[in-house]
């Protein structure tokens, strides 16, 4: 018994006094206060519209704050042009084409655009939790947060549409609000899929060689996206000295030229995935009549853009064609990661043991990446005016076909690869003891 103390004096002995167990722990429950209404759930249009708004904002206020900078610095503008400015840009980076004087622009910075793509997904999940759907599970939920999403969001894209054709480049208003409404209702459904506990629903309800071909298609498109990064990045650096100049020929001034500096890396992920379709051998084209290849190079006069100073002067020679196996390596690596996945659960589910289970995910993953590439390839190019620079990126089905197919045989060849060595080396080893055992040698126990 412990002892009693002033300050830990002796508890009552377990019973029930005035009604209620005493004795022993109870949760504490805070008892609410006296004329406190009971927390209600908001109106969907509400939150949905507080939510459109500020993933807005978020992503708008930066591309002002450089663009806007870098005009007023350049004495080229008052504050009001400066912030149509950030429009027109926020705008492009929706992928809504301006329509300027020497023709549409049309090539949106996939950075931004990235950025938008997140703040629209958190809005889906803010927007869950506000209506009080966050793991309900329920399908329905999830495709009325993306919708209410996307009309607010559509409502601001023309709303902004409208603004920057006041007094800068044309823009239409139909066009701007059906692609903010897409946009947004798909980055949304995203954010209300994985709150209201859909994905896991959808997940436990798929067949396991498509879960399993899905993530390894993604896996091998995510890894051929990174090498082309890698090989982005090193071209770039490579060619430093030609950038420096490029942006020291700008007499804009130190923040002038910051701005340019922010703007060539708000592009730097559409080089990126031209890299990637320049190493799947498709390649990317920098103007009418023009071809960025490992087996041609062919481009004429181009603009003074510090990105452009990493593109290769001529054909893929010597050391440089070991790049050409680097999409295969990616494909490879992804099948290595599956036969491996499916060599820890095999124990546990034998259905998922055989070669079926392991060559089917391998098969699918060609196409998963395929769609990945080929997505990514259309969204990464654009017009610049209608001059010579009408035609700038990848040709989109030409990259999901052959990413596809290497993909795909990648795959198989290190998913087979995989599972024939670890099978090789584990029944060598069972050889091994069981022929020990038959000469009577001690086994790892110690005994005959």
């Amino acid at each position: 018994m412990s002892p009693v103390t002033p300050d830990q004096p002796r508890l009552p002995a377990a019973g029930v006094v005035g009604g209620r167990p005493i004795g022993r722990a109870e949760p504490r429950v805070p008892a609410p206060r006296s004329g406190e209404a009971p927390r209600s759930r908001a109106p969907l249009p509400v939150a949905a519209g507080v939510a459109a708004g500020w993933a807005a904002v978020t992503s708008w206020l930066p591309v002002t704050l450089v663009l806007g900078l870098a005009q007023l610095s350049a004495d080229a503008g008052s504050l009001p042009g400066a912030l149509r400015a950030g429009l027109a840009g926020w705008l492009l980076g929706h992928g809504v084409p301006l329509q300027t004087s020497a023709g549409p622009l049309g090539l949106a910075p996939l950075a931004l655009t990235a950025l938008v793509v997140w703040r629209l997904t958190r809005a889906g999940v803010h927007t869950t939790r506000a209506i009080g759907a966050r793991g309900g599970r329920s399908p329905r939920q999830a495709l009325t947060v993306a919708v209410a999403v996307g009309i607010g969001y559509a409502l601001l894209g023309a709303l902004a549409a409208v603004a920057v054709s006041a007094g800068g480049p044309r823009v239409s208003p139909v066009r701007a609000g059906l692609t903010f409404a897409l946009l947004g209702a798909l980055a949304a459904l995203v954010g209300a899929v994985r709150t209201t506990g859909v994905s896991v629903l959808l997940a436990r309800r798929s067949a396991p060689p498509l879960r399993d071909g899905l993530r390894t298609g993604l896996v091998a498109g995510l890894l051929l996206i990174g090498a082309g990064a890698g090989a982005a990045g090193l071209a770039v650096a490579t060619g430093g000295g030609d950038a420096a100049d490029m942006i020291g020929a700008y007499r804009t001034g130190v923040t002038g030229q910051a701005g340019i500096t922010l703007v060539s890396l708000a592009y730097a992920p559409n080089a990126t995935i031209w890299s990637a379709s320049y190493l799947l051998g498709p390649g990317f084209a920098v103007g009418t009549d023009t071809a960025v290849r490992t087996s041609e190079v062919s481009v004429g006069a181009l603009p003074a853009v510090p990105l452009l100073a990493g593109l290769p002067r001529g054909p893929m020679d010597g050391l440089g064609t070991g790049l050409l196996a680097v999409p295969v390596l990616a494909g490879m690596t992804a099948g290595w990661l599956l036969a491996r996945r499916l060599a820890r659960v095999a124990g546990e589910d034998r259905a998922r043991a055989g070669w079926p289970a392991l060559l089917v995910p391998a098969v699918l993953a060609g196409p998963v990446a395929g769609v990945l590439l080929g997505v990514t390839a259309a969204i990464s190019g654009g017009p610049l005016g209608d001059g010579r620079l009408a035609e700038i990126g990848p040709v989109w089905w030409q990259v999901a076909g052959v990413a596809a197919v290497v993909v795909a045989v990648g795959a198989l060849l290190g998913a087979a690869a995989t599972r024939i060595l670890t099978r090789e080396t584990t029944g060598g080893g069972r050889g091994r003891m069981r022929s020990e055992r038959a000469r009577g040698a001690p086994d790892a126990s110690g005994r005959p």
